[in-house]
């Protein structure tokens, strides 16, 4: 997976917590940011990681991500490990 697309999987899963009025609060909280601070760094690749680190902590919102979205359940870690200092031989 090429940066760019991972950066675009990340961008449409800060658009689905945003839109969460479960997963927003918790991100809020887990981050310590604002929605207007998350719009602030949406491109900032390292910024973008810790959003997929955040989705993938539950597989019941990595099922309902993709499921939103009509992706495959492996998408959202596999673009985690295409972001800058996330990239690992076994998820290519």
């Amino acid at each position: 997976m090429t940066p760019d697309r991972a950066e675009t999987v990340a961008l449409q899963a800060l658009a689905w917590i945003a839109a969460d009025e479960e997963l927003l609060p918790q991100l809020a909280g887990a981050t310590g940011m604002s929605l207007g601070d998350a719009k602030d760094r949406a491109q900032d690749p390292v910024f973008l990681a810790g959003i997929l680190e955040f989705l993938c902590m539950e597989d019941r919102w990595i099922r309902r991500f993709c499921d939103d979205n009509d992706l495959p359940y492996d998408l959202p870690m596999k673009a985690l490990m295409s972001l800058p200092g996330q990239q690992r031989d076994e998820w290519p």
